[in-house]
């Protein structure tokens, strides 16, 4: 790649992670693209009143379009386009945001700063990725020679701009980050979690809650615990909306022009010599693969046409779950195991079963009778057939008959667990076959979502003129609604991921009919038919979740109380035993190899019970308390001791871990509050639906 190409391919991006967060910075400010556009379109929307055009955020869209086609080959398919938009706008607003509190803070760069960057011993890997030779290594040479070449000017200012960017990020990131501190208490409380394990005897002292009809929940003690835990119980503001979905299902009329498509490709291949593979990388929706298959791995509909096409032949198209498909079957091979096709009649009644085989061999239709005599619904309706199958799929007692039948011969009533099967063995096979496929998935046409676009949007003017929901009762629509829905949600029950339609529901008043929104499986007409306003949750909403609550407090008072009982019958060195003779039902165990983090073996993650015994010396019986699942007294038999001469060693290390664990949560959480606090406005659901 020449110099010059090298240089134009540093595009004007710029990605500064953070915490996971990446964060776009455009290298042409606003006001520039404003001024390169002539004049500013529609507001697409306000961060703390700063306006957001809706070319602006389209270009910054088509960057990211462009940037993900540049990584990964691949376009944003359309189902995932309202995703992809969503992304982008977050990172817009974290752009935004942090230009703002770059001009609050008053931070800046200087050109020298920005010189010894370019020019000093780490120049940004960003940059150095053009410029690593065969053998992997940085060309600091040829780096050099970019850099101070007339002709790159361009180039360079582009890359000067990026290169401030990043300075500036890294000291609004350095500002934010100033608070972060890692105690000595930390670093030891790390090491113990990691390095200390240990060993220890327990009682522990369930009770069952709802056997116990004294642990009732008065409606005081309700009302006190709700008064006393209402910012749990705090509610942010819904929405419902009625809707009718207009789907986009494909008409009888696509699924016959596909198949009739492939009916023509199958001519064309028949007829042309340059291979099948070239027509599988140019019709199929599936990447060409030469596969072997056995039987069962076909899709039914193509089992009985496969396992009879002759090695270089055709097989389709097939209509099948994933679409249509054309084979060529290329040739078929032997296989380690047979495989066995087969239909049954299933009756429960010995007798019955018997009178049904009889009239089978007097000669009745057998897939008539499997249609009005099996009592095996999957099956009977097919005329009792289970299709291909190999050992190991049926009862033993089925695979063995249908193993050793002869073909076609109707065999006497077999007992199994289900009852007796009468068993008619269709076809074996000891072949696996050697396959190429083109596969059309069976979609609504271009025209035919046209029409279902167009009969959404009679449906929306007509409701906007004659009521919502007397229109959908005229023309015979399902009216269907949602749950409550919240602002932040992202996707709607029964319908998918459309932020447009949930922005437009929260502009919006209790009947007002939305435009017509895009979803995956079809179209949307809307109207707002709730509005319930942010809050706390009324008592009798919630009393009783609070019931149980207040019920499993009780328990847990109970439990400790009987859990003192024991302790004081035990003393600081008795028997542990002897918790049973004061509550049978307690258990008393061992629990050993374990640490002050993760699961505990028989007892789950419990960080009352982890930290109790790691503060506990070895060989004292606790105080009772309490855990997730009840009460417990514990005795450490056995303690790692501690290793100073290790924790020295690896202090430096574990507080590094720790600080960076703590910069890039303070960060993650510094973005997450400026957003909320941010008076942001949101109108992307009047230019995308």
């Amino acid at each position: 790649m020449g110099m010059m190409a090298k240089m134009r391919s540093l595009a004007p991006w710029f990605i500064v992670s953070v915490g996971g967060l990446f964060v776009l910075f455009m290298v042409l400010s606003d006001s520039k693209i404003g001024e390169s556009m002539g004049r500013r379109t529609n507001d697409i929307g306000e961060v703390n009143g700063e306006k957001i055009s809706y070319q602006d955020f389209a270009n910054l869209l088509d960057r990211y379009k462009e940037f993900q086609l540049q990584q990964n080959g691949q376009e944003i398919p359309e189902s995932q386009m309202d995703q992809f938009r969503d992304q982008v706008w977050e990172s817009l607003l974290s752009q935004k945001l942090m230009e703002q509190k770059i001009k609050e803070y008053d931070l800046s760069v200087s050109d020298k700063e920005i010189e010894e960057l370019l020019l000093g011993p780490n120049p940004p890997q960003s940059v150095t990725q053009y410029f690593i030779d065969s053998t992997g290594r940085f060309n600091r040479e040829a780096y050099d020679a970019a850099i101070r070449n007339p002709e790159n000017k361009t180039a360079i200012l582009q890359l000067e701009d990026q290169v401030k960017q990043q300075l500036l990020q890294e000291k609004l990131t350095s500002l934010v980050n100033a608070s972060a501190f890692v105690s000595d208490e930390e670093i030891k409380r790390k090491f113990n979690d990691d390095n200390i394990k240990m060993n220890a005897d327990y009682i522990s002292v369930t009770t069952q809650l709802s056997s116990d009809s004294t642990l009732n929940a008065t409606d005081a003690e309700i009302e006190k615990y709700y008064s006393a835990h209402k910012d749990d119980y705090k509610k942010e503001e819904a929405r419902k909306v009625k809707y009718v979905l207009f789907g986009t299902n494909a008409s009888q009329q696509d699924t016959l022009s596909i198949e009739k498509n492939l009916i023509a490709i199958r001519k064309k291949v028949e007829a042309d010599t340059s291979g099948f593979k070239t027509f599988v990388e140019i019709y199929s929706e599936k990447p060409y693969a030469k596969e072997t298959l056995q039987i069962t791995q076909v899709p039914s509909e193509a089992q009985s046409l496969v396992v009879n096409a002759k090695d270089g032949s055709f097989v389709g198209p097939v209509l099948t779950s994933e679409g249509f498909i054309l084979y060529k079957v290329v040739k078929s091979i032997k296989a380690k195991e047979t495989i066995v096709s087969a239909s049954h009649i299933l009756i429960k009644d010995k007798d019955e079963a018997k009178a049904v085989y009889k009239q089978l061999i007097a000669g009745s239709d057998f897939a008539e009778m499997a249609k009005t005599k099996s009592q095996d619904p999957g099956s009977g309706i097919k005329g009792g057939d289970l299709g291909w199958f190999g050992k190991g799929q049926m009862v033993p007692e089925f695979e063995k008959a249908a193993f050793r039948g002869r073909i076609d011969k109707i065999q006497k009533p077999v007992k199994s667990q289900f009852g007796y099967h009468i068993i008619k063995v269709q076809d074996k096979t000891k072949k696996e076959f050697v396959v190429e496929s083109i596969v059309n998935k069976i979609v609504a046409s271009p025209s035919t979502i046209d029409k279902v676009n167009e009969k959404a949007n009679d449906f929306q003017f007509l409701a906007e003129e004659d009521g919502f929901d007397s229109t959908a009762v005229h023309y015979d629509y399902q009216v269907l609604e949602t749950p409550e829905l919240l602002k932040s949600a992202s996707s709607i029950p029964g319908l998918g991921a459309n932020r447009s339609l949930l922005l437009y529901t929260f502009d919006a008043d209790v009947n007002d009919i939305g435009p017509v929104f895009k979803f995956q499986s079809g179209y949307v007409v809307a109207i707002v038919s709730q509005v319930a306003e942010a809050g706390v949750k009324p008592l009798e909403e919630v009393k009783e979740s609070i019931s149980s609550l207040v019920k499993r407090e009780k328990k847990g008072d109970k439990e400790l109380l009987i859990a003192k009982e024991i302790k004081a019958k035990i003393g600081d060195n008795g028997d542990m035993n002897i918790a049973k003779e004061v509550f049978p039902q307690a258990k008393v165990a061992s629990v050993n190899n374990f640490s002050t983090t993760g699961s505990i073996p028989t007892i789950g993650r419990d960080f009352a019970f982890s930290q109790a015994a790691f503060e506990l010396p070895v060989n004292t019986i606790s105080e009772p308390f309490k855990g997730n699942r009840g009460s417990y007294i514990i005795k450490v038999t056995s303690k790692t001791p501690f290793d100073s001469t290790s924790f020295t060693l690896q202090k430096g290390s574990i507080r590094t871990s720790i600080l960076n664990q703590k910069k890039s949560a303070l960060y993650s959480q510094w973005l997450v509050d400026i957003k909320e606090e941010a008076d942001i406005i949101d109108n992307r659901f009047q230019f995308y639906r």
